[in-house]
C-alpha cells in the first residue's frame, strides 16, 4: 500500500481467502484492505496515538439520515457527553480532495453538527472549524488534539 503522510504504525495485515485484510482496532475485527480503509486505519491510529483521542469516543461508519437517505460517515468523534465534535471523511490516496469532498462532509454535518470537519486522502488533510452561531468556517492547519475539541 502507498505511504501516507501519517506516522508509520505496525498495522496487522493478513491474507484471508486470497484477499488482504487489515485489523480494525476499534471494531476489533479484520476488514477488507482497500485504499480507503488504509487511510482510515492510519487516521484512527493517528487520532488515538498522537492526538490522544479516546478510543471509546470514536465511531467508524456512523450511520444517519440526510435528506431521507441513509448515509455513513467514515469517522465521528464524540465528546464525553456524547455529542459529535469531529466528522472525518477518508478517501483513497489517489482521490483528489477538494470542494466535492468538503461538500459531502458538509451535507453530513447538517445532521451531525460537529465543530470540526476533516477530509483526508492520507496525503493531504483539510480540516475546518465551524461556528454554527455565526455560520463562519475557518480552515485550520493541523488536526486538533482531543483536548482542543
Amino acid at each position: 500500500m502507498q505511504a501516507l503522510n501519517f506516522p508509520t504504525y505496525h498495522l496487522n495485515i493478513r491474507v484471508f481467502q486470497e484477499k488482504k485484510q487489515i485489523f480494525d482496532r476499534l471494531r476489533k475485527k479484520f476488514v477488507a484492505l482497500t485504499p480507503e480503509e488504509w487511510v482510515r486505519q492510519h487516521l484512527v491510529w493517528y487520532l488515538i496515538e498522537e492526538l490522544k483521542y479516546p478510543e471509546g469516543l470514536i465511531k467508524l461508519e456512523h450511520s444517519f439520515i440526510v435528506n431521507n437517505n441513509k448515509v455513513r460517515s467514515d469517522i465521528v468523534v464524540f465528546s464525553t457527553d456524547a455529542k459529535p465534535v469531529l466528522l472525518a471523511e477518508c478517501k483513497a490516496p489517489n482521490i483528489k480532495i477538494g470542494n466535492n469532498t468538503l461538500q459531502q462532509a458538509g451535507r453530513y454535518n447538517i445532521v451531525t453538527k460537529t465543530k470540526y470537519l476533516l477530509i483526508t486522502n492520507g496525503i493531504k488533510n483539510i480540516c475546518c472549524k465551524i461556528d454554527f452561531k455565526t455560520g463562519s468556517i475557518t480552515f485550520v492547519k493541523e488536526i486538533p488534539d482531543y483536548q482542543s475539541l
